[in-house]
């Protein structure tokens, strides 16, 4: 059953068209990545899916409503987000930011009861922040801040969850480990994950389907074995590349002007 269904989405940025008549059914319980090159308008398609941005055609539907009917507070509920990492301006501390995820969840609710600070704690120890909770946001490196960002999402404790590159500044070891929870997470609670991401390697380890974008109307939907080739990440992204296969998952090598290879070696 489609939980986000997609219907002739448009967006466009004055006079350039980023999305053009994207139609795509999102099922309850499935791992997307949104692949592209930059300026393909991954990131616009999250802010729409959030409701941060609203389609100039075509409509997006939520359990089967349409998402301007849907209040922020409703939304709220359904949709955690976790945007690109960012400098915070306030110095909050990280429990603090964590902790506004619940702010508000029932009715207006200021102070958190034990089940808020229950999920708060389950977020921290999940994202492995524990030890940073009396740390300022504007002391942490970037991937300890981009997992801060992530604990808030979890906290929020939705069905959905939208990340638009969210092992951006992290190292391979917590790269691996934030995929590995997203993956319980989808097993485990059946969430329903959308991660934009340039880890093209990741993608096809982890995630159910693919959404390649290419801008200015190009898209393909599939699982990564039917999506992601050769052909199509040079058409894509301009690169030429190395497929592989360990098991049934494939991974790719990109390939540059000054790689040695022998007149032997071909390109799968």
């Amino acid at each position: 059953m489609a939980i986000i269904e997609i219907d002739n989405l448009s967006f466009h940025y004055k006079q350039l068209p980023v999305l053009s008549n994207v139609t795509v059914a999102i099922e309850q319980g499935s791992f997307w990545s949104i692949l592209g090159p930059n300026g393909a308008g991954k990131s616009t398609l999250i802010r729409l899916l959030a409701g941060l941005l609203s389609p100039q055609q075509g409509s997006i539907r939520l359990h089967g409503k349409r998402l301007s009917v849907y209040k922020i507070r409703d939304l709220s509920r359904q949709i955690a987000m976790v945007c690109q990492e960012y400098i915070p301006a306030f110095g909050f501390t990280v429990q603090e930011t964590v902790s506004m995820a619940r702010v508000g969840r029932e009715g207006y609710v200021l102070f958190e009861d034990e089940n808020d600070k229950a999920m708060i704690r389950k977020a921290m120890e999940q994202t492995q922040i524990t030890h940073l909770a009396h740390r300022k946001l504007n002391e942490l490196s970037g991937g300890e801040r981009q997992r801060v960002f992530i604990a808030r999402a979890l906290a929020q404790d939705t069905p959905i969850l939208l990340l638009d590159e969210p092992t951006n500044h992290l190292d391979i070891k917590h790269q691996v480990y934030i995929f590995d929870l997203l993956k319980s997470l989808q097993k485990d609670q059946n969430k329903t994950i959308l991660v934009v991401t340039h880890d093209i390697n990741l993608s096809c380890q982890y995630c159910d389907c693919v959404l390649l974008l290419g801008g200015a109307g190009r898209y393909e939907v599939g699982n990564p074995l039917q999506v992601i080739d050769n052909e199509r990440l040079k058409s894509y992204f301009g690169v030429e590349g190395h497929r592989g296969i360990i098991g049934t998952t494939p991974f790719f090598v990109p390939l540059g002007r000054f790689v040695v290879r022998s007149d032997s070696q071909q390109l799968q």
